[in-house]
């Protein structure tokens, strides 16, 4: 008997002691949802190799690719609410692709915001051969030429076919979108001018109008954008209204509890102070978010004008998938 309460109270006992670890006790898996090398797997490397400064753990990067991001989100959505497991997000995982998929999440009642990381912008180039020199002829061709000019997607919702649809739409212009598998193949064909038009995002892309071996038109964005000052806003450039941010946030999944959402928000918030953090985002062409967007809640009322804006738009376009 005496054995017995002995086993009993250290079953007891290191139950207590577990439950009792302060988060994290163990490291943090960091999931991606779109493939390795891209932007948004930099953008995450970047930062979650600095959180385990804070947290004292470290943090991997796992990607789980697939339908426009929404695969690596399901995965989030059916982890365990402890905050051992959190995904970067951006606008085509989070908002384009929503629209687009059945899915078995609500993105606004499934997920806890932790924080917003950084924005950058999209912007219209074409090859450096297309005879538009800028914007205004740009749509003065696409007016005359209905239809034939022809533009790279890399999946139906993203960020890079959004664009241009709404471009068109706001522009009464037409074009022949032609998909790719991913930016890398497109801006391949794009620069050898097998391809009109893209809309990438803009901080890959800059190597390439740098060199000269494509055009650019103008950046969605409100402000001209710092490593390409010499590019007029769409809105400077004749379109007004044309506002497409790149945004990148992170979630935990709904339930994680307040205090370790706020431990994984204030690691986050170090990072973007971090000064080589700050520099390599930079190099990357991308703006930290602002102060007041790398709150939890922030980040919730950013996402829920963003679908509120986005999911009309898509939706009335009429897309469908391939």
């Amino acid at each position: 008997m005496r054995l017995m309460l002995a086993a009993l109270f250290t079953v007891l006992t290191c139950a207590t002691h577990a439950q009792a670890q302060p988060f994290p006790s163990r490291p943090v898996t960091m999931i991606v949802p779109f493939p390795a090398g891209g932007v948004t797997d930099i953008v995450a490397r970047i930062v979650s190799d600095r959180m385990k400064t804070s947290l004292g753990q470290t943090v991997i990067a796992e990607n789980v690719a697939g339908a426009g991001g929404t695969l690596g989100v399901t995965r989030l959505f059916r982890s365990a609410p402890d905050g051992y497991t959190v995904s970067i997000g951006q606008w085509t995982s989070h908002v384009g692709a929503g629209a687009m998929y059945t899915l078995p999440f609500d993105y606004l009642k499934d997920f806890e915001p932790v924080s917003m990381l950084s924005i950058g912008p999209l912007w219209i180039v074409g090859r450096k051969d297309f005879p538009a020199k800028d914007m205004k002829e740009l749509i003065a061709w696409l007016k005359a030429n209905p239809g034939k000019a022809s533009v790279a997607t890399i999946g139906v919702g993203s960020g890079a076919h959004m664009c241009m649809v709404y471009f068109a739409n706001l522009t009464g212009t037409s074009m022949q979108f032609v998909p790719y598998r991913g930016a890398a193949p497109a801006m391949q064909d794009l620069a050898a001018g097998q391809i009109d038009l893209f809309c990438p995002e803009a901080g890959q892309t800059l190597p390439q109008y740098r060199a000269g071996t494509i055009k650019a038109y103008g950046v969605l964005t409100p402000k001209r954008w710092f490593a390409a000052p010499d590019i007029p806003t769409i809105d400077e450039a004749g379109v007004p209204g044309v506002v497409f941010p790149f945004w990148h946030g992170l979630w935990a999944p709904k339930g994680t509890p307040k205090d370790v959402v706020a431990k994984l928000n204030a690691a986050v918030v170090d990072s973007l102070t971090d000064a080589t953090v700050r520099q390599r985002l930079t190099d990357l062409g991308h703006e930290i978010a602002p102060r007041e967007l790398q709150s939890p809640e922030a980040l919730g009322a950013y996402h829920k004008a963003e679908l509120d804006k986005w999911w009309p738009i898509i939706k009335a376009s009429n897309i469908k998938l391939q």
